[in-house]
C-alpha cells in the first residue's frame, strides 16, 4: 500500500510536500475516536498534526487504568515526625497503597511501560532528503489509504431544508431549489422519520433556548420538545410552531447567531468571499512589502555590527539613512502605526495565561478556563496563507467568546507602564504562523480590519510539527532570525494599534540554545536594524517555551535558561538609559508601547506552587499554562487562591457538563452540533483522565511529567474519570449527549497521549 496520502488531494500546509499516513487503525464497532480523523472543518494545523501521527501495536482496548515506567533511582523523604516515608521515585506519581490496583512489589505493580510524551507523539523528526531525481520537480499527488477512508459524521439521515428550519409549519420560506432540493420539505415527515429522538439530558431543555430565548437551529434541535408547540388555526387545523423563552429579553434573542451565543470576531460571508476571490485590499501590507523588497535588494545593505565598528564615518552614514527614513515617513499622508503608538498591554503575576492549544484550544474550553480564572487566552495557531485565502476552517479559530472581551485582572502596584488603561484591555489574542514576510503582513492587516476584538497578535515561532517546520514556519524561524525580525517589524507597521508579540522555543536542536541571542536581537536590534530606523523590532512581549524543537516534551522545561533570558529583558527595561548617545541607542518610535517588553515563561506549570516558583526564581512577568490546564483546568483557580484544590469527582463532572453546555451553545444543539461537541469532549478527556486526585497521592506537589501506577479512585465516579479506556470516555460523553450517532466513528490512538505534544507549540 502506498504510504503517501493527501487530504482531498492537497497537503493542508504545502501542496508540494507529500504526507506520510498512519498505519491502519483498529475499527471499533458503533463509535470511533476523532483524534486521527481528518475532518473538513479542521484547521490546516490540525489536519497536518493528525496526518503526521504514526501508531504501533499497543493493545489500547485492554490497557490498565494507569501504566508507568518506573525509574529505579529514588530519594528517601523524611516525615515531620522523623520517620522515613516511602521513597519518592523520579517520574512516578506515587499513590497511597490503599488506592493501588495491584499491591506494591507485585508482578503487575508497574504494568506495561508508558510512552513518554515525546514518543507518544508518534511522529519522529525525519530529515527531508532531496534526491537528484526529485530536486526541482513538482511531486505527483499522493494516493494512499486515507483517500478512500470514510470518516464518521453526525447528521440526520435526511436533512430538513433550511427554508423550513425556523419557520412555522404552514408558512415556510420559499426554497430556491424547488423540487430539485435534496432536503426534506415535509416537517412532520422529517420529525417522524429522519430526526433522532430528543435528548433528555439538561432536563430536556435546550441550553441555547434557555440562555438566549430562542434556538437558532429550530426544528433540528435535539431538545426540540422544550421549545415547540402545536397550535390550532382558524380553520381548525393543527400547526407546529417554535416558541421563545418569555424570560429572555428581545435584545438577547437577536444576539443568537449561526456561530453560537456571545461569539465575537465572526467575519461575514462577503468578507470571506472577497478573500477567496482576492478582492480584499491590504494596502498597507502591499506598500510595506514593496518597500521591504527595495530595501533588501539595495547593494551594501549588509554591514558589520555597529557595536564593534564605531568608525565616525559609518555613524554619519547611519545618521543620514535614519534621517532619510524619517523624511520619507513624514511625506506619507497616512503613516503606519509605530510600536510606540500602540495600545498598552499588561502581563503580571495576577494574569496567568492559557496557552494556544492545537485542537483543544477551542472556544468552549477557553470559556471554561476563563470562568476558572484564566486571565489571558489565545486562539489556536492559524496558518497565515489559509487565512488570507478566506478558508472557513481557519477563520473559525479567530472566534472568541464575549467573556474573553472583558479586562484581565490588574493590580496597579505591579506595573509602571504609563498610559495603560485596563478598561480598554481584553483577554483574547490571535496566534498565527507564517513562513514569509508578505504572508504575515497581509494576515496582520486582514485581522486588524476584520477582527475588532483582539488584544494582540502573536507570531508562533515554536511549533515543532514537521509539516509546519519544513515550510519554514513555526520553529523554523528560530534559525532565520533576520527573516523573523522583518516579519515582526512589518506586522507592527500594518496592525494599527494592535501590539505584536512572539512565542519561541530555546532553539531547534538540543544543547544548542539560540533563544538568548534571538531575544537580544528582538529587543535591541540586529546588525541590519539601521535599515528600519534603528532599535529593536518593537515586539511587545516574548514568550519562551523552555524546550528545544528536537526535545519536544522529553525531560523537563529548562527554567534556568528561561531565567537567563528574563534577566536580559529586565536589563533592557531597567537600564535603557545606558544606551543613550551610543550607536545602539534605541529609536523611541520603534519601541513597544510604554517602552517595556514583557517576558513570559512556558513549560511544566501544573500547580500554584509551580506558578509562584517560576515568578520568583525565573523573574518572568507571567507564566503560560498549556498541558497543565488540559489535565487540570482549575489550575487557574488554584493560582488565584494560592492553594491546592482537591476537586471531588462530582465537581469534575460538573466541569464536563459545563463544557458540554458551552459546546452546544457554540456549535449548535442539532445533530451536527451534538457530534462536534462530543468530538471535542473526547479530545479533552484524553488529557483529563491523567489527573490523579490529590487525596490519593503520597507526595505533593504533583509533577506534570509523573505517571502513576494503576489506581482506583475514592468512589466509582472518580475511578471512571481516571480511566484511560476510550470506551469509558464515550460513556462519560453519553451522560450528557446521549448515545452516539451510528455513523460517529472513534479511532482510538495506540498511545493515549500521542497527540498532546503539539499542545504548547
Amino acid at each position: 500500500m502506498n504510504n503517501e496520502v493527501q487530504v482531498n488531494g492537497i497537503n493542508p500546509l504545502d501542496p508540494d510536500q507529500s504526507l506520510k499516513s498512519p498505519p491502519e487503525v483498529l475499527n471499533v464497532e458503533r463509535t470511533a475516536h476523532p483524534q486521527n480523523t481528518v475532518l473538513a472543518e479542521d484547521s490546516a494545523v490540525t489536519k497536518a498534526e493528525k496526518l503526521e501521527r504514526h501508531g504501533d501495536q499497543m493493545d489500547f482496548l485492554e490497557s490498565d487504568a494507569k501504566r508507568i515506567k518506573i525509574n529505579p533511582s529514588a530519594d528517601l523523604e523524611t516525615a515531620n515526625d522523623g520517620t522515613t516515608k516511602s521513597e519518592r521515585r523520579k517520574g512516578v506519581a506515587q499513590v497511597k497503597p490503599a488506592y493501588l490496583v495491584y499491591p506494591p512489589g507485585s508482578n503487575r505493580d508497574t504494568g506495561a511501560a508508558v510512552q513518554d510524551d515525546d514518543a507518544a507523539e508518534g511522529a519522529a523528526h525525519e530529515p527531508f532528503q532531496q534526491t537528484p531525481d526529485t530536486r526541482g520537480k513538482r511531486k505527483d499527488k499522493s494516493k494512499g489509504q486515507n483517500t478512500s477512508r470514510s470518516f464518521g459524521s453526525s447528521r440526520d439521515e435526511v436533512g430538513l431544508c433550511s427554508s423550513r428550519m425556523t419557520r412555522p409549519e404552514f408558512s415556510p420560506n420559499e426554497c430556491q431549489y424547488g423540487e430539485k432540493c435534496r432536503f426534506e420539505h415535509d416537517l412532520r415527515k422529517y420529525l417522524e422519520d429522519w430526526k433522532r429522538a430528543d435528548l433528555c439530558t439538561f432536563g430536556g431543555i435546550c441550553p441555547i433556548w434557555k440562555a438566549k430565548g430562542r434556538c437558532n437551529v429550530g426544528w433540528k434541535c435535539r431538545f426540540l420538545a422544550s421549545h415547540m408547540e402545536e397550535r390550532q388555526t382558524a380553520d381548525g387545523k393543527k400547526e407546529l410552531h417554535l416558541t421563545e423563552n418569555p424570560e429572555i429579553d428581545e435584545l438577547s434573542k437577536r444576539e443568537v447567531t449561526s456561530t453560537g451565543i456571545g461569539t465575537l470576531n465572526d467575519i461575514s460571508t462577503g468578507a470571506k468571499s472577497d478573500l477567496m476571490k482576492r478582492r480584499f485590499k491590504t494596502l498597507k501590507a502591499d506598500t510595506y512589502n514593496k518597500w521591504l523588497d527595495t530595501q533588501t535588494q539595495r547593494p551594501g545593505e549588509q554591514r558589520d555590527d555597529p557595536e564593534f565598528n564605531q568608525d565616525p564615518q559609518t555613524e554619519d552614514v547611519i545618521a543620514e539613512e535614519k534621517q532619510e527614513k524619517e523624511d520619507n515617513r513624514a511625506s506619507h499622508n497616512s503613516p503606519p502605526f509605530l510600536p510606540s503608538e500602540k495600545r498598552r498591554i499588561y502581563f503580571g503575576p495576577e494574569t496567568p495565561i492559557l496557552a494556544p492549544l492545537t485542537t483543544q484550544g477551542n472556544l468552549p474550553f477557553r470559556r471554561l478556563c476563563v470562568g476558572l480564572g484564566a486571565q489571558l487566552t489565545y486562539s489556536e495557531m492559524a496558518m497565515s496563507l489559509p487565512l488570507i485565502q478566506g478558508q472557513r476552517s481557519e477563520w473559525a479559530l479567530m472566534r472568541a467568546h464575549e467573556s474573553e472581551a472583558t479586562p484581565p485582572a490588574f493590580n496597579p502596584q505591579n506595573t509602571t507602564v504609563k498610559g495603560y488603561d485596563n478598561s480598554r484591555d481584553l483577554k483574547f489574542g490571535a496566534q498565527i504562523a507564517a513562513n514569509k514576510p508578505w504572508q504575515a503582513l497581509k494576515t496582520a492587516e486582514t485581522l486588524t480590519k476584520l477582527c475588532p476584538h483582539l488584544r494582540l497578535m502573536d507570531l508562533n515561532c515554536g511549533c515543532p510539527i514537521d509539516l509546519v517546520y519544513r515550510t519554514g514556519a513555526g520553529s523554523a524561524l528560530l534559525d532565520s532570525q533576520a527573516k523573523l525580525d522583518k516579519i515582526i517589524r512589518g506586522m507592527n507597521a500594518v496592525s494599527n494599534d494592535i501590539p505584536i508579540t512572539v512565542k519561541i522555543r530555546m532553539g531547534t536542536k538540543d544543547n544548542k540554545p539560540t533563544a538568548l541571542k534571538l531575544v537580544d536581537r528582538l529587543v535591541y536590534g540586529g546588525q541590519d536594524a539601521q535599515v528600519y530606523g534603528g532599535g529593536g523590532s518593537g515586539v511587545a512581549a516574548i514568550t519562551l517555551h523552555g524546550r528545544s524543537r528536537q526535545q519536544r516534551y522529553t525531560k523537563s522545561a529548562d527554567w534556568e535558561y528561561i531565567a537567563e533570558c528574563a534577566a536580559l529583558i529586565k536589563r533592557f527595561n531597567e537600564k535603557g538609559d545606558e544606551l543613550a548617545d551610543t550607536v545602539r541607542e534605541a529609536d523611541p518610535s520603534t519601541q513597544p508601547a510604554g517602552g517595556k517588553v514583557y517576558f513570559i515563561g512556558n513549560g511544566d506549570c501544573y500547580s500554584h506552587i509551580d506558578y509562584q516558583r517560576h515568578l520568583s526564581e525565573a523573574k518572568v512577568d507571567s507564566v503560560m499554562v498549556a498541558r497543565g490546564a488540559l489535565i487540570k483546568p482549575w489550575v487557574f483557580e488554584e493560582i488565584e487562591k494560592g492553594q491546592y484544590l482537591d476537586k471531588s469527582a462530582t465537581e469534575r463532572l460538573d466541569l464536563i457538563e459545563q463544557f458540554v453546555r458551552y459546546g452546544l451553545e457554540t456549535w449548535g444543539s442539532d445533530e451536527i452540533g451534538v457530534g462536534t461537541t462530543r468530538r471535542f469532549l473526547l479530545e479533552w478527556l484524553s488529557f483529563a483522565y491523567r489527573y490523579v486526585p490529590l487525596g490519593i497521592l503520597e507526595h505533593l506537589p504533583p509533577n506534570l511529567q509523573d505517571r502513576p501506577p494503576a489506581w482506583r479512585g475514592r468512589n466509582d465516579l472518580e475511578t471512571l474519570l481516571g480511566s484511560d479506556n476510550y470506551k469509558d470516555w464515550i460513556k462519560i460523553s453519553e451522560m450528557f449527549l446521549g448515545p452516539a450517532h451510528k455513523d460517529f466513528r472513534f479511532e482510538p490512538k495506540h498511545k493515549s497521549n500521542s497527540y498532546e505534544i503539539e499542545a504548547e507549540g
